[in-house]
């Protein structure tokens, strides 16, 4: 048995998790204080951790002295869900824990693999958790983005993860104006719906389209959008960022404030290696022309670079043997 723990925090960690393990030959059960909808499907069994963040106004010595992330002192949420995990691992004794209460699973004396997060994670925490997993999976490219911080642990570097690698894209049709489709996660964005009625009635050279942006649509399949647009702008996400790079489409990426600068680590590899327009932070409105025309100018192959095809199913190859291994 595989544990998997999945942050309730947006929709990445759930899609990616979900992705990996309907490749897994090893039974998996999902860790997680957020409901999983139909992505449970994919594990053999759920457990629903309770929470640990509902007195963040009140939270005290949060980090331990700079040594972990979350652990805030006579919290009662934090107390349950260490207990309700440490319960799980002692009934059950799993095989192998993906998570990322490393420490919590290594004292339980088992073995841990953790899926390793673009940025400047060189912290205590992060370099605790890190020298104590048994093997850091990073689900992008290597010949992209290769940190300098990494290469100091066992790390695979399997590609970008997308719930629609080797789905067919339909049959585009080209329209009398360029698309472009601003999309957005469930990790929030700084654009909105109002903002591209602004653009529209600004640039109308364009079609401009939403998906998942502040006042706008939320689809749960957006791919016959994605794959039909001319061009993408999307934040740097690693779960948007693979699913473009599934798409194959030109893209405009653009980094939001996100800790250890995760999303403009992302979004600078990006730029450096020719696979999108990589972009600090929004820009001015005065920029999208250039922008969308330099987006348009490049070669939608290149993606291939992010090596989508494929990286679920290495992921879980490593997790399966891992776990066949302890």
């Amino acid at each position: 048995m595989i544990g998997y723990y999945i942050h309730h925090h947006g929709h990445g960690h759930r899609t990616r998790a979900s992705s990996i393990c309907a490749d897994l030959r090893t039974p998996v059960t999902a860790l997680s204080s957020a409901p999983l909808g139909t992505a449970a499907d994919a594990f053999d069994d759920v457990v629903l951790l309770p929470r640990d963040d509902l007195a963040v106004d009140t939270a005290q010595d949060t980090t331990a002295h700079d040594v972990l992330h979350w652990v805030p002192t006579h919290d009662d949420g934090l107390r349950e869900r260490m207990h309700a995990l440490g319960s799980w691992i002692a009934a059950t004794r799993p095989s192998l824990l993906v998570v990322e209460v490393t420490l919590l699973a290594r004292l339980y004396g088992i073995p841990v693999v953790v899926l390793a997060m673009p940025g400047e994670r060189t912290d205590t925490a992060h370099t605790l958790a890190y020298r104590v997993a048994d093997h850091l999976i990073a689900p992008w490219s290597q010949d992209v983005y290769d940190p300098h911080w990494l290469r100091s642990y066992v790390t695979s570097y399997v590609g970008g993860i997308s719930r629609f690698d080797g789905r067919p894209s339909p049959t585009r049709t080209a329209g009398e104006k360029p698309r472009v489709l601003a999309m957005s996660g469930s990790g929030g964005s700084s654009i909105t719906v109002d903002d591209l009625h602004r653009f529209s009635s600004r640039y109308p050279q364009y079609v401009w389209e939403g998906l998942g942006v502040a006042g706008g649509p939320w689809v749960d399949d957006p791919w016959p959008v994605l794959t039909g647009a001319d061009v993408v702008i999307g934040r740097a996400g690693q779960n948007t960022v693979a699913d473009i790079a599934a798409a194959a489409r030109p893209a405009v990426v653009i980094a939001e404030p996100r800790p250890f600068d995760e999303q403009r680590s992302t979004a600078t590899a990006l730029e450096k290696a020719g696979l999108a327009v990589g972009l600090d932070g929004w820009p001015d409105p005065d920029r999208w022309p250039e922008l969308i025309e330099r987006a348009r100018g490049l070669d939608p192959v290149e993606w291939k670079r992010w090596q989508v095809d494929g990286a679920a199913a290495r992921a879980a190859a490593i997790l399966d043997d891992l776990a066949e291994r302890s």
